[in-house]
């Protein structure tokens, strides 16, 4: 992956004689002397997600499990004399629109933090923008290692951007734990290895490829797709022949459901194994028949096992949301959380100093606190200290989780 640093446009001349002398804080009323009981101040939580085309069943999940959590902190009044209010930008799945949506929620001066984005990808273009503005940004999904860690993360880890940080675990871990899974337990010992070309397909298909050869097992041959593509039919050919009794895709489920059904008619008989980004019911709604027995990875365990996720998902569900909650829906809310418990230690009586942002940014740096989907802590790098794993597998229509743990990778 290679992080672009781009010169970035920060906006703002605030030269107004006798304005008030507060930036990157939330709205306040003029007349701001009152009891807060009769007037909140608005804090604004961005979100940016692919919430149309490639991708978007997990973006919108991931908007939807972020509003669910802003609903409840109103409801709840959480923070006295704040009401809280969710903005979501569709970055559609491309880096470019991300870092365009990351440079408007910084102008918002009610903005106080972002949870997003979905891909590793757009997280590259990002995460300057907000670091720049001292904006928190928390994604409940990227999973690429370098964005926390550097990209000498292997051999020398570093922490680039102070204000970022994330509640899924990284492809460092799930790539070494799907390895280890399709060799020791499926008994799978050659595999065909393909990839979208992108941050977190190629990052997680060459983390499994090194554990897999580190397994023992061998990777018969390597290739290539481009996002969009639906006509696989020469690398059918080559999967066919190669003689792998496993393919491993690094990517996302767009590509991936199609390549799997056009494989199964072309009477390859062998899984497909994928990464999170491919655990959605699209991926088998999809590819239909042609899905069962094929797996993926994903971080944390199963949303529906855990006793704290019941309420949400009831409610997102009596909502009829749009997006699947089950993929990153915890993790949004999650997010969202963190930023909601940390402006509430940093906004007091609706009152919001002028360096809130960077307040709520070392408030969550001492996050700690148990969400839906475990326990809630980020370490020295921003990363969650919450490492457990689930492979799932379709069985009979369905994701069936076989096997939830953790993978500690070789040093």
């Amino acid at each position: 992956m290679i992080v672009r640093h781009r010169s970035l446009l920060i906006l703002t001349t605030v030269l107004t004689t006798g304005a008030l002398t507060l930036t990157a804080c939330g709205s306040r009323d003029d007349d701001n002397k009152g009891s807060s009981s009769d007037k909140k101040t608005t804090v604004v939580i961005g979100v940016d997600a692919p919430l149309t085309g490639a991708n978007s069943a997990t973006g919108l999940g991931i908007q939807y499990g972020a509003k669910v959590a802003v609903d409840d902190a109103n409801k709840n009044n959480t923070v006295p004399g704040v009401t809280f209010k969710l903005v979501a930008k569709d970055d559609k799945a491309q880096p470019a629109t991300g870092q365009q949506n990351a440079t408007a929620l910084v102008a918002d001066k009610d903005v106080l933090g972002v949870v997003g984005p979905l891909n590793s990808g757009v997280a590259t273009q990002m995460q300057q923008v907000f670091a720049t503005a001292n904006l928190v940004e928390i994604s409940p999904s990227n999973t690429a290692p370098e964005l926390t860690q550097g990209k000498n993360w292997q051999t020398d880890k570093k922490r680039a951007y102070k204000t970022y940080f994330r509640t899924a675990t990284t492809d460092a871990l799930q790539g070494g734990f799907a390895a280890d899974y399709a060799y020791n337990t499926l008994k799978k010992k050659k595999v065909f290895v393909v990839d979208d070309k992108q941050t977190y397909g190629a990052g997680l298909a060459k983390l499994f490829t090194a554990g897999f050869k580190d397994a023992g097992g061998k990777v018969v041959a390597t290739d290539h797709v481009n996002t969009g593509d639906r006509d696989f039919s020469t690398l059918v050919t080559k999967i066919k022949n190669s003689g792998a009794d496993l393919l491993y895709y690094g990517g996302q489920y767009d590509e991936s459901q199609v390549l799997t059904k056009q494989l199964k008619e072309a009477g390859a008989d062998i899984p497909l194994f994928g990464g999170d980004g491919m655990f959605t019911p699209t991926y088998i709604k999809t590819a239909g028949k042609a899905a069962e027995g094929d797996l993926v990875t994903s971080i944390g365990v199963p949303v529906d096992t855990l006793p704290a996720a019941k309420t949400f998902v009831d409610t997102y569900k009596a909502k009829k949301y749009p997006g699947d909650y089950g993929t990153y829906g915890a993790y949004s809310y999650d997010a969202a959380t963190a930023i909601i418990k940390a402006v509430g230690q940093v906004v007091k009586d609706g009152k919001v100093p002028a360096d809130a942002r960077q307040q709520v940014v070392d408030a969550v740096q001492k996050t700690s606190f148990d969400g839906l989907s475990g326990k809630v802590a980020f370490d020295e790098f921003g990363d969650t200290t919450n490492k457990q794993l689930t492979v799932y597998q379709v069985v009979k229509g369905e994701w069936k989780s076989v096997k939830s743990g953790t993978f500690e990778p070789k040093s």
